[in-house]
């Protein structure tokens, strides 16, 4: 018997998983990470959290496992994406790590962008320059933490410290160097145009690995501080969504994975690199080697429902408000939602669009309106399909995961809005499970991650488009105008 370890450092907390070669969950544990805001925009934590959280993690899940630190055959590790982390040549922190959601950085993106130019940026790196992505807060720590910045030897992202704390390498996985907006994404290699626009010094840049690739082994000094064994193999991992697709499956062309939780995003794979022409989706190395993906991602269109539940239905339950959406006909009697509560990403990406409902009239109960919120949010999503058929995408299945998929209403909403198939996996756990998927690979318990997913990813059900289908056609048109007719007038709110 295998075990493997799955680490994944998010936004809110330190999580370490153990399943077994066949996917079974063995021990799980989190240690909730703290998150600062000193100032409008801002959002950092600090790194010496992560790593004492995720140290607690592994000692409580080998000891709820019953295991030793000997019987873990290899670790993977995930976490939230684009974060900086700045060390000095000793390893010293020499300020708090900057966040995906930091928003400090909106002028970096506009230099970047005339630096390389708008067009020659997403065909080098996949992306347009936005401000959660890596290398504009390298150039606001330039320009505004001059003697941090002079200090610098090293940069990392979030689960790469964890990597250095456990190995004391500087190391990369390419699905997580690809959202630094730094890699020649199609050759999966530092983009040289790039770093030399930026002048980013090269001495600072980490070892970029594969996915499954053993980068380093644990420390002794580790060893000492998590339980696990000197000399236990560590492999590149992958970024919290390029992780999170492993964990379920999404590792062939055509198989879509789709989480619908604090944020919603859409994950193809691809065989060939590929990118869209204005950057209105993510391209990104995946965390399989030999792939690429699509994704499209919202600014956090999960948490609409919480909002608009606290002000029409406060101390409802999730489930009782999807419940009373029931009887309540597709198209919602026609009342829209628009979800941008937070802005939008894909396929608009503004950070000044606003949310919406547009249509109500005195017929409409608080049941419609949640319904609305459920279509809005669905719609939003098929926005992001749109652009992947049109670049050619097949989607033969989607893999769905997160909050939104514990309901069977929101997930019959989502097919019939997608007009696909949605199946759901066995395992809650995400980005830490995909990981474990990876870890397996790298410890040679399976020949590649394709093999390691059809032994450890189980599908337990699947929702198939159904009559309704149809019915959303015109709805899902209606809210494609809603955006450009109101977009002037979210400039002036």
């Amino acid at each position: 018997m295998a075990y493997l370890l799955g680490l994944d450092i998010s936004t809110t907390g330190a999580k370490a998983l153990i399943v077994d070669h066949t996917g079974q969950v063995i021990a799980s544990h989190t240690t909730p990470q703290p998150i600062s805001t000193p100032k409008p925009l801002w959002s950092e934590q600090n790194p010496a959290d992560w790593w004492g959280g995720i140290a607690a993690s592994i000692r409580a899940a080998l000891a709820e496992s019953g295991l030793r630190g000997d019987d873990i055959a290899a670790v993977g590790l995930t976490g939230q994406m684009h974060g900086l982390v700045l060390q000095d040549a000793a390893g010293n922190v020499l300020r708090p790590a900057i966040l995906w959601n930091d928003q400090r950085t909106a002028s970096q993106c506009e230099q970047i962008t005339e630096k390389v130019g708008f067009h020659r940026l997403i065909e080098l790196t996949g992306n347009r320059a936005l401000t959660g992505f890596t290398a504009p807060k390298i150039l606001w720590v330039q320009e505004n933490e001059p003697e941090v910045y002079a200090k610098t030897a090293h940069f990392l992202l979030p689960k790469d410290y964890l990597r250095f704390k456990l190995t004391g390498d500087y190391a990369l996985d390419l699905s997580d160097a690809a959202g630094t907006l730094l890699l020649d994404v199609a050759n999966r290699r530092w983009s040289t145009e790039v770093i030399d626009a930026l002048g980013i010094p090269y001495e600072w840049l980490p070892a970029l690995f594969e996915g499954t690739e053993i980068t380093s082994m644990v420390t002794a000094t580790a060893a000492t501080e998590t339980g696990l064994r000197v000399g236990t193999p560590v492999v590149g991992g992958g970024g919290d969504q390029a992780a999170g697709a492993a964990g379920v499956g999404a590792v062939r062309e055509g198989i879509i994975g789709l989480a619908v939780g604090t944020s919603g995003v859409v994950f193809a794979p691809l065989e060939r690199y590929a990118y869209e022409p204005d950057g209105l989706l993510h391209a990104f190395c995946h965390a399989a080697p030999g792939l690429w993906h699509f994704m499209g991602r919202d600014a956090e269109r999960g948490r609409q429902f919480a909002v608009v539940a606290r002000f029409t239905c406060a101390g409802r339950s999730f489930d009782e408000l999807v419940g009373e959406t029931a009887d309540i006909p597709a198209g919602s009697e026609g009342l829209l939602f628009l979800p941008y509560l937070t802005g939008e990403r894909t396929p608009h990406p503004d950070p000044l669009a606003r949310g919406a409902f547009v249509g109500l009239t005195v017929r409409h109960s608080k049941a419609h309106m949640t319904r609305a919120v459920l279509e809005g949010v669905s719609f939003g999503l098929k926005d992001s399909f749109e652009l992947m058929r049109a670049a050619g995408m097949p989607v033969r299945q989607i893999r769905v995961q997160g909050g939104g998929a514990k309901s069977a209403i929101w997930r019959q909403i989502l097919a019939d809005v997608l007009n696909a198939p949605l199946a759901r996996t066995s395992t809650t756990d995400g980005a830490a499970f995909g990981a474990a998927v990876l870890a397996a690979v790298g410890a040679k318990v399976y020949p590649n991650v394709q093999t390691a997913c059809e032994a450890m990813v189980q599908i337990t059900d699947e929702t198939l488009p159904s009559s309704h289908a149809p019915d959303y056609i015109n709805p899902y048109a209606l809210y494609r105008t809603l955006y450009p007719a109101l977009k002037e007038t979210f400039t002036r709110i």
